[in-house]
């Protein structure tokens, strides 16, 4: 059994208002013995970060109190001559752990930043992939994750109101697909549309179906996950569609 979380953040004027806001949900979280949780893709004012450490050091020291993986969104991130929207991972121990790159630049973002080309597997309560926003959309992202051993997908996502609809459609067919549970995280403002979901799978008589929890407003949330349960359903899947030449 384990305990995941993600959180759904509204505007905030700075980047130092945003964290002490947000430090708070998580300490909360962290009470309720929350092992692993995930925010929104560029939630902050600022999302041009030049230091992870620096600039999420109260989050290293929740993750370092409660024992708990912090995924604090995806920001954009300069070096070695190369920009890219990265997600950074806060391992239990107070440290940056690694980070998992943007696949699929969305629109402008493609004349800004260089795309990922890895698929990462990070391993601290469960082994967990992450796919940035737009990544959602291509299902090879998801589908290589899991077969490389994830349990569970988190989605640092920032979708505006008029993207809610498809964007709560490709969860789902990404988690139905993959016998998976994904929690996507999502910003929640005047621009964009909240609906933060945790997509968990129910399987009765070989269908498989849904069942999702949707946020409203700044608030964080946890689900417990017996993540073994899904590995049969995985597995029998995956053969089913190895048939297909």
């Amino acid at each position: 059994m384990v305990r995941l979380g993600l959180i759904q953040t509204s505007a905030c004027n700075t980047n130092d208002e945003g964290i002490f806001r947000v430090s708070k949900i998580l300490k909360k979280l962290g009470r309720s013995n929350a092992e692993i949780v995930c925010l929104p893709e560029q939630w902050l004012k600022n999302n041009d970060i030049s230091d992870f450490n620096a600039e999420f050091s109260e989050f290293k020291k929740i993750a370092r109190e409660y024992s708990m993986t912090i995924i604090p969104g995806a920001f954009y991130e300069t070096g070695n001559g190369r920009k890219s929207i990265v997600s950074p991972i806060i391992g239990p121990e107070g440290e940056f752990i690694g980070k998992q790159e943007k696949i699929h630049p969305f629109g402008y973002e493609r004349g800004i930043v260089k795309p990922g080309n890895e698929a990462r597997i990070f391993n601290t309560a469960c082994r967990f992939g992450i796919i940035v926003c737009y990544d959602m959309v291509f299902p090879e992202v998801a589908n290589t994750l899991t077969k490389k051993g994830a349990q569970v997908l988190f989605s640092p996502s920032r979708i505006v109101k008029k993207g809610i609809k498809p964007w709560q459609i490709y969860v789902q067919a990404r988690a139905l697909e993959n016998r998976i549970p994904i929690l996507a995280a999502n910003v929640e403002n005047v621009r964009f549309g909240g609906s933060s979901m945790v997509v968990d799978l129910t399987e009765k008589s070989d269908i498989v179906t849904t069942n999702i929890t949707r946020l409203n407003g700044e608030q964080g949330i946890t689900r417990e996950f017996t993540l073994e349960a899904y590995e049969q359903s995985r597995k029998s899947r995956f053969s089913d569609s190895n048939e297909f030449q």
